[in-house]
């Protein structure tokens, strides 16, 4: 399974956001996951890839200390679900006004003219992306997006901002590519 780089990195921004702790032991974050699916054991069983049973087994505290497969699960899980509002907010405020920050390790390559290498090298970029940037992958996200879809629109505020520098430079560059991402990171 492809990892989801940039759909990891907004869900990790989010976290910066928090103003209380996501709950750590895994009742409370069980009964998180419950309230989310609006209580429905068969659904949090369905997000964490256990069986219902299993779900009310903690729920009804016979069982307290899950494998380490079931605990990552419900790190996860419950840090998607935790303090919406707060997470709507920021996203809101990044989307309007603030933009967001994209620090990545990545190999980039690009459609140029002819006569220019257009050969992928890696990057280590941090680049601010207005509004707008924000508010597209938000919404592509929302959607449902896939990581590749998330991967385009973060190349395509690379291209504008950071390779053609607002339209100063490089206005041949038709088409910049991210590829073999190391890491990514996002901040709003």
């Amino acid at each position: 399974m492809a990892k989801d780089y940039v759909g990891d990195a907004l869900e990790r921004g989010d976290g910066e956001h928090f103003t209380r702790k996501i709950p750590v032991t895994p009742v409370a974050q069980i009964r998180l996951l419950l309230k989310a699916e609006k209580n429905s054991t068969k659904a949090v069983a369905a997000r964490l890839g256990v069986s219902q049973r299993t779900v009310e087994r903690y729920l009804a505290g016979q069982r307290k200390t899950p494998r380490k497969a079931l605990r990552d699960a419900l790190v996860r899980e419950a840090s998607k679900v935790w303090q919406p509002r707060v997470r709507q907010q920021a996203r809101r405020r990044a989307a309007a006004s603030g933009g967001i920050t994209i620090e990545t390790r990545a190999r980039f390559g690009y459609t140029a003219a002819a006569g220019s290498t257009d050969d992928p090298r890696e990057r280590l970029l941090t680049v601010h992306l207005p509004a707008a940037y924000a508010g597209e992958l938000f919404q592509a996200q929302q959607n449902g997006a896939s990581d590749q879809e998330l991967r385009e629109i973060v190349a395509k505020g690379f291209q504008e901002i950071y390779f053609q520098d607002g339209g100063r430079r490089a206005d041949q560059l038709s088409e910049v590519e991210i590829q073999d991402i190391t890491y990514l990171d996002v901040k709003f």
